[in-house]
């Protein structure tokens, strides 16, 4: 039986000490941010993240599949989007010690999708698969 849990993550974070400003998440964003900038928001959604995983520790291959809760209509670029919270994502999954790196030989595969429209709570849902192959559990200490 594989073990599966999943993750909320917000679309956006309001950063600033002065003036609050509304940080979302996403390639066309993250291309445009200062260096700081990008450091504060990627150290506040491991920090976020690091609450929800700190307990987890996995010893067989995950799969990650990241699903996208918009708040509205618009079409947009889904892989803009779950591309940085991928990225965010296996970094703290890394540093929080859920898993020893986030290569090929501990992550096997990761699915991006679009779950609908949540205008109350748009968020991206990070659903963590343990793989189990034919033989069984994939041990990635071997």
């Amino acid at each position: 039986m594989s073990k599966s849990i999943t993750i909320s993550m917000p679309l956006y974070f309001d950063m600033g000490k002065k003036k609050i400003t509304r940080r979302y998440i996403n390639m066309n964003e993250y291309k445009n941010w200062h260096y700081m900038v990008s450091n504060n928001i990627k150290s506040a959604y491991e920090k976020l993240a690091w609450t929800k995983i700190y307990k987890l520790r996995f010893t067989k291959k995950i799969k990650l599949e990241f699903v996208l809760w918009k708040y509205d209509k618009r079409l947009g670029d889904r892989s803009n989007v779950l591309c940085i919270h991928e990225k965010f994502f296996c970094d703290a999954l890394t540093k929080s010690g859920c898993i020893p790196d986030d290569n090929d030989n501990f992550i096997e595969q990761t699915l991006y999708r679009t779950g609908g429209i949540n205008k109350l709570n748009p968020r991206v849902d990070i659903i963590i698969t343990e793989i189990e192959s034919e033989h069984g559990a994939v041990d990635i200490f071997n």
